[in-house]
């Protein structure tokens, strides 16, 4: 099963800042996924080994598209609790998207790409 285009952003969003160019066409997903328009509040939680990782949590006046690029950059790079993620960090670890919908929460959760050693 392929993962969805909300954690794909949320990938995507992370490997922008590792790979240190901007990739995402935000025009073009909010072109194709009206959804990604609206202002719904996320959080965004990073975890490696099931411990948390990194963690944000977005303000609802952003739009979607937004929410998730910005949240999973803080959560891997700017959280206080934590050092900036790696690039090892990033292919082992899963990113949560919980969704503050008006019809309730919705969460998804994103497995490792590989496993750590």
């Amino acid at each position: 099963m392929g993962r969805s285009v909300l954690l794909q952003l949320a990938r995507d969003s992370i490997e922008e800042v590792l790979q240190a160019q901007n990739s995402i066409d935000k025009d073009a997903l909010l072109a194709e996924y009206a959804l990604l328009a609206q202002n719904i509040p996320t959080i965004t939680n990073l975890y490696i080994n099931n411990e948390l990782r990194g963690s944000y949590t977005s303000k609802q006046e952003k739009s979607l598209v937004d929410a998730i690029i910005i949240g999973a950059k803080r959560a891997a790079f700017e959280d206080k609790h934590f050092s900036p993620l790696t690039t090892s960090e990033y292919l082992s670890c899963e990113i949560e998207l919980i969704l503050e919908t008006p019809d309730g929460i919705l969460s998804e959760k994103d497995k490792a790409i590989a496993q750590l050693p």
